[in-house]
């Protein structure tokens, strides 16, 4: 993920499908969650719209979020993150599901969402540090799943079994770790966003399901 993918650091407008809308809002979480803001995204929050199409659920975080960013500088922001999710040794806040689902890292949560991974015709590029199951990768597929080409993947049904199996079950500890944690500004505001969305996730998959 990287600053080219988000070429649209704002809700679908009218003329967009709702899917499009949903895969955006995905790419963005999953770049916040990897990485501290740029100047460049930053200088993009600057313009963006503040208002969501309809209002809704979403809006006042949304708006709690831009405000956020347009507040603060690349170097506050990267104090910020490295003060939550980096440091030596233990961070303050594990942005891994297998910490919450089994209280370690490297666990069987995350030997399950590889067989899972694969099974979609997905592997983790080795270039890449983090093991699948951050919750920026967690972003990232729920992105290919909406937005990808190949309809015998990239459907409803995978995606609701990618969410409820390895999404839904822990991303909400995570959002109440950030939002405990005194540090938290920016990302207290990206956890709020996240609950809220995957909050709207998760009623659209019930009613997918009833």
């Amino acid at each position: 993920m990287n600053n080219d993918d988000l070429r649209a650091l704002s809700f679908a407008s009218a003329d967009h499908s709702e899917e499009l809308a949903r895969a955006e809002l995905y790419g963005l979480l999953a770049r916040l969650w990897m990485a501290p803001p740029d100047a460049e995204l930053l200088a993009r929050f600057r313009v963006v719209v503040t208002e969501t199409p309809e209002g809704g659920l979403l809006e006042a975080p949304w708006q709690a979020l831009v405000s956020a960013l347009r507040a603060t500088t690349p170097e506050t922001a990267a104090d910020e993150y490295d003060a939550l999710f980096g440091g030596v040794g233990k961070p303050e806040v594990f942005l891994y599901g297998s910490f919450y689902l089994a209280g370690f890292l490297n666990e069987k949560p995350l030997a399950a969402l590889r067989t899972d991974l694969a099974a979609l015709g997905l592997t983790r590029d080795p270039g890449r540090g983090e093991t699948e199951d951050h919750i920026a990768y967690g972003c990232e597929v729920m992105r290919f799943l909406i937005a990808g080409d190949d309809i015998a993947v990239c459907n409803l049904e995978q995606q609701r079994r990618f969410f409820r199996g390895h999404l839904q079950t822990w991303v909400g500890d995570l959002c109440d770790a950030v939002d405990a944690h005194p540090r938290a500004q920016i990302w207290r505001a990206v956890a709020q966003l996240t609950r809220v969305f995957l909050d709207i996730e998760t009623q659209g998959f019930d009613l997918l399901e009833a």
